[in-house]
């Protein structure tokens, strides 16, 4: 057997990322990954009507790498504008109101981005008093965030880089991700407990027996960490604390099959109501597929993963009949739906800082002994919270682990 050079834990973005440049360096790689499939939160149900369960849409398109790889796979890239961007596929607001409601975003983000070079406070703390629109704001932080606006760092949230650009791969992104991963060395069902780095070889500890290695990339999700399912000898308390103040936000998604498509426009939207945090948005028909995504996001998301798919559904479908009456409903047929925070392997969606903790990011990124190295959306400077920033830290994180291979 040859010799083991980089373990890579978890078959995400991130870490097929790494693998993939690992092995563009010559180096001898291996990822293991806990689950019985490669994507992590890059997750497509494949078959007549591909449904994207995780990540779905290419932010910053035009300068995102997993563009490129979808275009080199032999993917399709779908360039359509999303509904937030096309004021006639807002369903649930007059031009008017849609006029008057993206004037207030707007001011609202003016005030985040001059609050954040001054202190760190909830965003929530921006809102105008009184404001009509005020909780679809913070519904809407549920859908992007995972987290509502009094739980939403504005430092973190001015940080994050965003293109406006919004893309997505007919296929499926989970397609891409997979795609990308295949001719890599990546044992599924292989889930890591302990990494002993207290020697000359890292040994790793896994449900399969144990393995060493000269170098480590980390691409498990920070609730893991902050968890200690994964147990670092000697103890890394530095990264456990940054991990805890990088939770993961929570966004679930819910498809429905529509019986008559014309009921519904081609990627139209609606939210399930204008004056509640705890509501849904509701895309029809993308790429004119006879689909509902439903989005919920939030303590709302966090609330009816208690009762399953059936608490999701009955959710929809009373704020859809607000919209379209109760007639429309018998002509939906619940696909499927996820609950991220009860995915054993996650345990949420996507980080949002604590407040007062966004310089976690760089905190967790930081290697150790040039043996240890963390990568993930998470650890992203400016692209947390979607793939192509897992992608970036991925190959930041195998071009480190190769140097310091090198240099020993």
């Amino acid at each position: 057997m040859h010799e083991i050079e980089v373990i890579v834990i978890g078959a995400g973005a991130a870490g097929v990322a790494a693998g993939r440049r690992l092995k563009d360096h010559g180096v001898n790689a291996v990822v293991l990954e806990a689950r019985d499939r490669v994507g992590g939160r890059a997750a497509t149900v494949a078959g007549e009507l591909p449904l994207d369960l995780g990540c779905g849409w290419l932010h910053s398109a035009e300068e995102n790498e997993w563009t490129g790889i979808a275009r080199e796979l032999g993917l399709t890239i779908d360039t359509t504008f999303p509904p937030w961007n096309r004021i006639r596929n807002e369903l649930s607001m007059s031009a008017e109101e849609q006029t008057d409601f993206r004037a207030t975003i707007d001011q609202y983000e003016t005030r985040v981005e001059k609050a954040a070079r001054e202190k760190d406070r909830a965003a929530s703390t921006l809102l105008e008093p009184g404001n009509p629109w005020n909780a679809l704001i913070s519904a809407i932080s549920t859908y992007a965030n995972g987290v509502e606006a009094d739980k939403l760092s504005v430092v973190d949230y001015d940080r994050y880089y965003d293109s406006g650009t919004n893309w997505r791969v007919t296929q499926g992104y989970g397609t891409t991700v997979a795609g990308y991963a295949k001719g890599l060395d990546i044992r599924l069902g292989e889930a890591v407990s302990r990494i002993d780095h207290s020697g000359k070889d890292i040994r790793v500890t896994t449900t399969r027996g144990e393995l060493s290695c000269r170098a480590i990339i980390v691409t498990i999700s920070t609730n893991l960490l902050a968890r200690e399912t994964l147990r670092f000898d000697p103890p890394l308390p530095e990264k456990i604390a940054a991990a805890g103040g990088l939770p993961l936000g929570l966004a679930d998604k819910l498809f429905f099959r529509i019986e008559r498509p014309d009921d519904f426009p081609k990627e139209g939207r609606v939210f399930g109501t204008k004056d509640r945090i705890g509501t849904g948005s509701y895309h029809f028909r993308p790429f004119g597929r006879p689909v509902i995504e439903c989005y919920f996001g939030g303590e709302n998301a966090r609330a009816m993963e208690k009762g399953g798919i059936d608490a999701q559904v009955t959710f929809a479908r009373e704020e859809l009949a607000n919209h379209f009456g109760h007639d429309v409903l018998k002509r939906l047929k619940p696909i499927i739906s996820t609950q991220w925070a009860q995915d054993p392997f996650a345990l949420g969606s996507y980080s949002a800082a604590l407040i007062g903790h966004a310089d976690a990011r760089a905190a967790l990124a930081a290697p150790v002994d040039d043996r240890i190295f963390f990568a993930g959306e998470a650890v992203s400077a400016r692209d947390f919270t979607t793939a192509h920033g897992a992608l970036r830290t991925g190959r930041d994180a195998a071009d480190a682990a190769h140097a310091a291979l090198r240099k020993a």
